[in-house]
């Protein structure tokens, strides 16, 4: 324990803590919030044009207390992204465990603000309690984005006949808390360069920019690949659109680190919270790839829909037929 750190008891956050350790870190303050953050404020408000429609999205962060506030705001602002959308806020939970230190809660809205100040979106408001309803912190998020109203992209707008792009690899985010939560364990067989690399595809987690330039480019469908991996998102999109999907499985973007931690550990790498990847349906996969390329994002095309029921994942003359997704692989590691 620190010297100076400040032990939080259990209740609402005080003022003055609140003051200089969640809302003194935070920085971005953008036009379309009239009514951000505040001491006693109930509520946020965002502005909006006539010809723009708010959208919005929440997430809770709960596999990991590592990089949590980083994590928050990607995971947020990737599910705004992928209806086209310009993320312009958040409203923030969090919730900490009894004994918790005032520098851990400064610690998690430093790391809030930093990803706030890369996505240029603002604080909008929240709620900060000590509770023994949780035993690590817990962070809560509602994102608030704006899009033109006819330029809002679904997961739903699959139609057959479309190329299916995938950008950057899959299984980074799955890789990346895995590595941090297990880090000694896979320093007794990995080299530590290795497991370094592997940590840092935290850096990588968010798809903000993805989604925006694939909407730009004429994407018909998007969905942010999490939970449950591109095999997840693959079936998710597939229902959602009431399309069946040929996917070439060896067309799949995934990185070495990703795929030795998951023979390490004995799990599926395509069924792993894959955060910083973004599954796009586009009439023309080849538009979206090079659109991508210019924003210095890697893009993939790894099969295409049809009006069939089947989603179908080929592979070495073999076929695999997707079912709905279960838990993902990283509970089976990390509990």
């Amino acid at each position: 324990m620190s010297k100076k750190s400040v032990i939080l008891e259990p209740g609402k956050v005080p003022e003055r803590i609140l003051k200089r350790s969640v809302i003194s870190p935070l920085t971005v303050k953008r036009p379309e919030v009239i009514l951000g953050s505040g001491v006693g404020e109930d509520c946020g408000a965002v502005a909006c044009e006539p010809d723009e429609v708010l959208v919005m999205s929440t997430d809770p962060i709960t596999g990991t207390a590592i990089d949590i506030g980083h994590l928050a705001v990607d995971i947020t602002a990737n599910d705004l992204a992928s209806a086209g959308a310009e993320p312009v806020g958040i409203l923030l939970t969090v919730m900490l465990p009894p004994q918790s230190e005032e520098e851990e809660l400064k610690t998690i809205m430093t790391e809030v603000n930093a990803s706030c100040v890369r996505l240029n979106l603002s604080v909008i408001g929240g709620h900060t309690e000590v509770t023994d309803a949780v035993t690590r912190p817990l962070l809560s998020v509602t994102g608030v984005g704006k899009v033109k109203r006819d330029a809002m992209v679904t997961t739903s707008g699959a139609k057959p006949g479309m190329d299916l792009v995938v950008t950057k690899w899959v299984g980074l985010e799955g890789t990346s808390i895995i590595a941090a939560e297990k880090k000694d364990e896979l320093l007794s067989r990995f080299p530590k360069e290795f497991v370094e690399n592997a940590i840092g595809f935290n850096s990588m987690l968010s798809v903000v920019k993805d989604g925006l330039a694939a909407a730009r480019a004429g994407a018909a469908a998007m969905h942010d690949v999490t939970e449950g991996g591109i095999f997840g998102a693959l079936w998710e999109m597939g229902e959602a659109s009431d399309v069946g999907l040929s996917v070439d499985i060896e067309k799949i973007p995934i990185k070495q680190e990703t795929v030795e931690i998951c023979d390490f550990y004995n799990i599926d790498p395509y069924c792993l919270i894959s955060s910083g990847s973004m599954l796009i349906a586009a009439p023309n996969g080849a538009r979206i790839v090079d659109a991508l390329a210019e924003e210095g994002i890697s893009a993939t095309v790894i099969g295409h829909t049809d009006d069939s029921t089947q989603r179908a994942v080929h592979y070495d003359g073999q076929t695999r037929y997707l079912k709905p997704p279960v838990a993902d692989e990283f509970h089976r590691v990390l509990g």
